[in-house]
């Protein structure tokens, strides 16, 4: 392949990534997919998957290029669909339209496509090149991918600490850790879940709101067993955010009753674990789930598999205090060799602040595919 296709064909993806990000928040239980038609150089259809049950990236851009889809090249992020879903096969479509050549992101490995799309293509005489940006593929679908290979969502722990590793002063006050600058990239994080966690310490403390300020909002939930909640908080106003809350059989008839007259869900399992809630989430049709929780509730979510991905911000601060409280609590952890490792750690500068980011090590990633 000459080195302009390399680079075009490198180029088409990225646009397709873009195009597939502005559905972020939007599609689940579905990836996030994005394509593009390109014609004698130029670009002719784009599209992306907008959310379950709409039609895929790849309809939207051969609409959009009627007839100068005929011997044209596709781009899409994640290999075309040849089952019947809540949509038909995209590799019937594509097909038809005429096109020549598909340039694929990353192959869907579930059961349902296990490069069927691939095949059907190639079984028409189309020309099907695999694997352009196959890495940054996988992490725009990350979430999704863990979903089709563990059946649970995608867990992503997010604290603000201070340089001495604190999250609050001694007295509790935490407002605010981090800069403005940083607040407004976690506004950013929370458009791309679809939940959010805290415990109700963190209701009685802080009082969140827990919105992202734009839409989509995620779902809003609170995991309590005692179901010591004050009754004003603001997590209860749900005209334009539904609230969850979860807690153990047979807890504080009276404070549920009064919850779920003001609007929210309640909903009791025994034992109340990160891991039966996660599940509960995955039958929901969630991705992503970000958990904004303190570190008691943080450090069972790590225990029990329900956190893969950590987000860190970390401000240049010291505020000291033997008993000011860290972002994670007690792990059982008595040899630094039974640490959890982050790998495939980025860094990144926002405002005065750091973020880090990083892998729990031990989670396995994969592909699956769309409804």
């Amino acid at each position: 392949m000459i080195d302009g296709q390399v680079m075009d064909d490198h180029t088409m993806m990225q646009r397709c990534i873009e195009l597939a990000r502005q559905a972020l928040g939007r599609t689940a239980p579905n990836p996030l997919v994005g394509s593009v038609i390109v014609q004698g150089g130029a670009i002719v259809g784009e599209g992306f998957h907008p959310k379950a049950g709409q039609p895929h990236a790849e309809v939207f851009a051969l609409r959009q290029a009627g007839d100068r889809a005929r011997g044209a090249t596709l781009y899409v992020n994640l290999e075309p669909c040849n089952h019947y879903g809540r949509t038909p096969p995209c590799s019937e479509a594509i097909v038809a339209a005429g096109i020549r050549r598909v340039v694929v992101g990353m192959v869907d490995p579930d059961p349902r496509v296990s490069g069927g799309g691939i095949a059907r293509l190639r079984e028409a005489g189309i020309e099907v090149t695999v694997g352009i940006e196959e890495a940054d593929c996988r992490t725009l679908n990350e979430a999704f991918i863990h979903r089709i290979l563990h059946h649970r969502p995608f867990g992503i722990l997010k604290y603000a600490m201070t340089l001495d590793g604190k999250i609050a002063t001694t007295t509790g006050h935490s407002a605010w850790v981090t800069s403005p600058a940083a607040r407004v990239e976690v506004h950013k994080l929370r458009v791309a879940c679809d939940a959010i966690i805290v415990g109700g310490n963190t209701v009685r403390r802080d009082n969140p709101l827990l919105t992202s300020r734009q839409d989509p909002t995620p779902l809003r939930v609170v995991m309590s067993r005692s179901l010591d909640l004050p009754t004003d908080a603001q997590l209860w106003d749900t005209e334009a955010v539904p609230t969850i809350v979860f807690t153990e059989a047979n807890t504080r008839p009276d404070i549920q009753k009064t919850l779920m007259q003001k609007g929210v869900e309640v909903i009791e399992t025994t034992p109340l674990t990160p891991a039966s809630v996660m599940t509960h989430l995955y039958d929901r049709g969630c991705l992503s789930v970000l958990w904004e929780c303190g570190g008691t509730l943080a450090a069972r979510a790590i225990a029990d598999g329900s956190i893969q991905k950590v987000l860190a911000f970390i401000a240049p601060k010291i505020i000291g205090g033997s008993t000011a409280p860290s972002p994670i609590g007690d792990l059982g952890t008595t040899e630094m060799t039974e640490a959890f490792v982050l790998e495939r750690i980025q860094w990144q500068q926002i405002g005065p602040d750091f973020l880090l980011e990083g892998y729990l090590r031990s989670r396995e990633s994969g592909v699956g595919s769309r409804e």
